[in-house]
């Protein structure tokens, strides 16, 4: 799997060298490691037998400098091509990115071919991985063989996904370096695809813009009219401390008067009813007394006029009648 660090902007790939015994997987990972700047690569690790067959694993870091602003570095790995070695074959898969499978063309190994890429693919299938995705290529090595089959028939067998493929001689470096640089670009162009479906690294998308609806001021609701305040039930008179109504309470002051027979005298201190049994109001008593009465201003006239003339009569009948001197 691809470990990118952006803290120090470093991209590592996992590249795995496949393929049956002796097919030259060892081989082409020497030359890189011989031709390869002393900048840019590691120490070469192998672990082999004495039949220079490899027991578990070769590696070797490969820097190819920056890419993108990245710096990319590869590791190499190859694996054993013993069938019994399986395991191992397994382990090193664990997180590949990239495989070279690498074919021997002589025609007595292409039994071996087949049965080591269909190993291949179930032991990448274990993991999960889908060998039509995963960056691979097939490289047909020992095309210096004198019996080497024709590459059209090496590319019908084994070559079923239509994956890029090269001719090399492995131990003279040829055909070694483009079928490394293809797979790198392969596995680089992988990353991106990668890192263009993940929604944290993609590009932000332009907003999109406001309909005409959603632009316009939207008018505030009016506010809702205030509730009026609902005043409570009237209490009963009673329960106010109020005086009762009339013609519920007895002997209180304030009652109106019961109601007496034709011929009864009227109760001390009671008002002449009026004609035809009602009490006039008194708006009505004053103005009928005011209509049959003189007004007051002229009842003090005239009493006023009479007391004078008779006083005057009866001093006129004095000085004539009482006064001696007539």
């Amino acid at each position: 799997m691809v470990q990118i660090n952006f803290a120090l902007k470093e991209v590592n790939c996992k590249v795995v060298f496949y393929g049956p015994g002796m097919s030259g997987k060892t081989t082409n990972l020497e030359i890189v490691h011989q031709k390869a700047p002393e900048e840019n690569k590691g120490e070469l690790t192998s672990i082999s037998t004495d039949g220079d067959r490899t027991l578990f694993f070769d590696f070797m870091p490969l820097d190819l400098g920056n890419v993108a602003g990245m710096r990319t570095k590869f590791q190499l790995y190859t694996v054993p091509g013993q069938v019994y070695y399986n395991s191992t074959r397994k382990l090193v898969l664990q997180g590949v990115d990239g495989v070279i499978f690498v074919a021997d063309s002589d025609p007595e190994k292409m039994d071996e071919n087949v049965e080591s890429y269909a190993n291949l693919i179930e032991n990448l299938a274990e993991y999960g991985k889908d060998i039509r995705e995963l960056p691979h290529v097939i490289q047909y090595n020992k095309r210096d063989l004198p019996n080497a089959m024709p590459v059209a028939e090496i590319d019908k067998i084994l070559n079923k996904f239509g994956v890029p493929t090269f001719e090399a001689v492995a131990y003279t470096g040829e055909g070694v370096f483009p079928t490394l640089k293809t797979l790198a670009a392969m596995v680089l162009e992988s990353i991106e695809k990668i890192d263009g479906r993940n929604p944290r690294k993609a590009a932000p998308q332009p907003a999109a813009a406001p309909s005409a609806e959603a632009a316009a001021p939207t008018a505030e609701p009016a506010p809702a009219p205030a509730a009026k305040p609902v005043r409570p039930a009237r209490a009963p008179q009673a329960a106010r401390g109020q005086r009762p109504a009339a013609g519920s309470g007895k002997g209180k002051k304030g009652a109106a008067p019961r109601k007496r027979r034709p011929g009864a005298p009227a109760p001390k201190g009671a008002r002449p009813a009026a004609a035809g049994g009602r009490r006039p109001s008194p708006r009505r008593a004053a103005a009928a007394a005011a209509a049959g009465a003189p007004k007051k201003g002229g009842v003090g006239l005239i009493v006023g006029l009479t007391v004078t003339l008779l006083v005057a009569a009866a001093g006129v009948a004095y000085f004539v009648f009482g006064n001696p001197q007539f």
